[in-house]
């Protein structure tokens, strides 16, 4: 099976870049990815996360609406079921 080569693998190699030469290309490529992909951009009004930090999930619900939710999945109802039509 073919290897397949990353940036990453190029940019590690020492005999093509040095330390220095790498940390510029890849502080060009992450310049040239925001402006592609967006993100937090300067006076955006959004605040920047650090890219270690996951993001949360939350459900905005009553607590008797968790409740029910908790006892749906925990005994597998079946929605469709329940539900007329």
């Amino acid at each position: 099976m073919k290897k397949i080569t990353t940036t990453d693998d190029i940019l590690n190699d020492r005999t093509l870049f040095t330390e220095q030469q790498a940390a510029k290309i890849r502080a060009n490529i992450e310049k040239k990815a925001q402006k592609l992909w967006g993100g937090s951009r300067s006076n955006s009004g959004r605040k920047a996360k650090p890219k270690s930090e996951v993001l949360q999930f939350n459900r905005r619900l009553t607590e008797k609406e968790n409740q029910f939710i908790d006892y749906a999945r925990a005994h597998n109802l079946n929605y469709d079921d329940l539900m007329e039509g």
